[in-house]
């Protein structure tokens, strides 16, 4: 059994639902929700997931500033994050992956592949990850 854990964090109901489906009946994963970028900090420090999937447009709190306060808090810096966004532009993706997050998953997704190009996110970062 898998013990692996990830946190979605997305205003949108149904893509969390989708992509909680999707990632704890396919790829196995423990699930935990967040509606907001704050509630997803709070999770995120208490339950300390394995993964952290992240919306970049959320109102109140951008994704970006709540990337920012996961890598400033030492509880949370560790956890890989994967940017979820409908900017898809190439300067955009290329400016995520720049602030150091491991990867960036493009919406609309196909659920059916979601387990998977997280997992190679995550496999491909930590093959390029010195060990401390």
């Amino acid at each position: 059994m898998n013990n692996k854990s990830i946190l979605i964090i997305d205003d949108d109901n149904n893509i969390r639902k989708i992509a909680g489906i999707a990632l704890s009946r396919i790829g196995k994963w423990h699930i935990y929700e967040a509606n907001s970028g704050l509630n997803g900090l709070a999770l995120a420090q208490t339950e300390i997931p394995d993964c952290i999937l992240l919306d970049i447009m959320m109102p109140n709190i951008s994704g970006v500033e709540i990337y920012h306060k996961l890598q400033a808090n030492p509880l949370t810096k560790a956890i890989p994050v994967i940017f979820i966004t409908a900017k898809v532009q190439k300067h955009e993706i290329t400016n995520y992956l720049n602030l150091g997050v491991w990867g960036v998953i493009t919406k609309p997704f196909d659920p059916l592949k979601l387990p998977g190009e997280i997992q190679n996110i995550l496999n491909s970062n930590r093959i390029g990850q010195s060990v401390k």
